[in-house]
């Protein structure tokens, strides 16, 4: 699969797989015999699994190690496997984070409904 492809797939630039695969963040992608990069299936799973985890705020740089992790081999297992715990305690608390926001957005909203109300019946 070409770049141009795997950009409308993934709803990502071009640029910006580009810039993935030039950081480390996506293995490097083959490229035919033109020079062109071609997608497989397998570099296919990595850009969608960056994009879904940057999509919830994990970092690049933890993201790269990642990957250059994953490309040592299994005897990085262990430390791949540490390594996404964190990244998940993270998120948790991110998540608990974000749901007091929501509930105090809420409140908020309730609060401004109420004294529309009360206003209308004047």
């Amino acid at each position: 699969m070409q770049i141009a492809e795997v950009s409308e797939k993934f709803v990502l630039s071009q640029d910006t797989l580009r810039y993935y695969e030039r950081i480390g963040l996506i293995p490097r992608v083959n490229r035919n015999k033109s020079g062109i990069r071609d997608y497989t299936e397998e570099d296919c799973r990595w850009v969608e699994f960056i994009k879904c985890m940057r999509g919830v705020g994990l970092p690049v740089e933890i993201l790269i190690e990642y990957v250059g992790l994953f490309q040592q081999g299994d005897e990085t297992m262990e430390a791949r496997k540490e390594l996404l715990i964190e990244q998940r305690k993270q998120l948790i608390t991110k998540m608990e984070d974000m749901k007091n926001v929501f509930e105090r957005l809420n409140n908020k909203i309730s609060r401004y409904e109420q004294t529309i109300v009360e206003k209308e019946k004047r």
